[in-house]
């Protein structure tokens, strides 16, 4: 999902985009939605959320190591 599109629908949660990653932004709106934060956190692939609407970024952006959780919290977290 393009940057514009995931700043889009911070707005419609009253969320201020400024400042913020993607993977800040995501996991914010996240939060707010009543969700897990777990964005970026897929680190095997796999994912539990099936209505997540993020899947395919959070995949990309797990691979790339992009998430805004340190990895140490994320163990400590059972995420990684």
């Amino acid at each position: 999902m393009k940057m514009d599109e995931v700043r889009s629908i911070a707005k419609l949660h009253s969320i201020r985009p400024d400042h913020l990653s993607k993977s800040e932004l995501i996991k914010t709106i996240q939060t707010e939605e009543g969700n897990f934060d777990c964005f970026a956190t897929a680190y095997s692939g796999e994912c539990d959320q099936v209505n997540c609407i993020w899947p395919e970024d959070c995949f990309e952006a797990a691979r790339k190591g992009e998430s805004p959780v340190p990895v140490q919290e994320l163990h400590a977290t059972g995420y990684s």
